[in-house]
């Protein structure tokens, strides 16, 4: 993160984006989620009947405990 020219009575800061990080980052996550329905075609109704089926507190976790492990593995790759 860097300044530049605060203004008067008070501190802006400005982040500068690596937009080609993103967009890398952002194709990356689409071939993970497209990823199964190409491989599992056939099995994919099923899979999205039996999530559809668990209680929504099963889910939360399962997308916590994700969520947790996309920040450690985005952690891991930044700390190279």
């Amino acid at each position: 993160m860097r300044v530049d020219n605060p203004p008067r009575g008070g501190y802006k800061a400005r982040m500068n984006l690596d937009w080609s990080l993103f967009f890398v980052a952002l194709g990356l996550a689409f071939l993970l989620e497209g990823l199964p329905y190409f491989i599992l075609a056939e099995r994919m109704p099923a899979i999205l009947l039996t999530l559809a089926s668990r209680p929504a507190r099963s889910l939360r976790v399962l997308g916590l405990t994700t969520m947790i492990l996309g920040v450690l593995l985005v952690a891991l790759g930044r700390s190279f």
